[in-house]
């Protein structure tokens, strides 16, 4: 755990939650010799985010709460985690809870018509807009990107060249 290191991804906890397993090393202060890093260049180096710790415990405590989620058994349904954050490459849609009207906000009527087309598509196109407005560097990675307008105008995808 170094904030020199690649920042880590959700597809790069779900290959540590498939694998045999990791030891993790965490520096305090100043981090680590870089001679370990040229003994052993097999160490993969991984930052949390763009910031800095003091150690890096807290790092890996986040990083096995994310890969220990993802066994099998530990989130209930199997499918629980598969319309999540950063598991299609987008923020994921907002939630509603009961009651039904909080200090005169209400949930969007989409999703109380219990038509669950409607609300699948309702969730992507909010997931769609979250992902452009708050993080556009997620926005621009991802493959809907390429064939949606900043302003949110669907376009055609365009055929490649034959």
């Amino acid at each position: 755990m170094t904030p020199r290191g690649k920042p880590i991804t959700q597809q790069r906890i779900r290959e540590l939650a498939a694998g045999p397993g990791v030891i993790i090393l965490c520096g305090r202060f100043e981090g680590f010799d870089e001679r370990l890093f040229e003994a052993r260049p097999q160490i993969e180096q991984v930052s949390l985010a763009d910031i800095v710790l003091s150690g890096g415990e807290m790092a890996a405590l986040t990083l096995l709460d994310a890969c220990i989620r993802l066994i099998p058994g530990v989130m209930g349904a199997a499918l629980s985690g598969a319309e999540e954050s950063y598991e299609n490459g987008l923020l994921e849609y907002p939630h509603y809870t009961r009651p039904q009207e909080w200090e005169g906000r209400t949930i969007p009527e989409v999703l109380r018509s219990g038509d669950h087309a409607k609300i699948a598509g309702w969730r992507k196109l909010q997931s769609e807009n979250d992902t452009r407005s708050r993080r556009p560097d997620l926005w621009e990675r991802h493959e809907g990107a390429r064939v949606q307008s900043a302003s949110g105008a669907r376009q055609k995808a365009k055929e490649p060249d034959q």
